[in-house]
């Protein structure tokens, strides 16, 4: 499996989002709405709920959500011995077989800390 670039991710996301959303869907649109309301500060902080987010796609083994929680995590400020113990939640809680998600987060990971050159 190939994993996509950072830019490649960034890119395809919005070009699909765009599609999507072309329909106006009221139902898309509220649960679009919902899904970035949600990541806000609340009573939690912002960077609290990414950081649950990015557990729990690594738990639901959902790459591009992966992707795009380490982006979000990365610009709220989450260090990388935060990224190790979310990496090691996921792990207890959604067991070996996030093991090959977990490999592609770090990749990530270090493609954005600029650890790997992209092709």
């Amino acid at each position: 499996m190939t994993r996509k670039t950072i830019a490649e991710f960034k890119t395809e996301r919005v070009a699909l989002n765009e599609v999507l959303l072309k329909s106006q869907h009221k139902y898309i649109q509220r649960f679009f709405n919902v899904d970035n309301g949600v990541y806000l500060d609340g009573a939690l902080p912002a960077k609290t709920k990414e950081m649950l987010g990015l557990a729990a796609s690594l738990v639901l083994r959902c790459d591009d959500c992966i992707t795009y929680h380490i982006l979000q995590c990365a610009e709220l400020g989450v260090t990388d011995p935060e990224f190790d113990e979310i990496f090691a939640v996921a792990l207890v809680v959604g067991g070996s077989i996030t093991i090959p998600h977990l490999r592609r987060a770090a990749e990530t990971l270090a493609e954005l800390r600029g650890e790997v050159k992209e092709p």
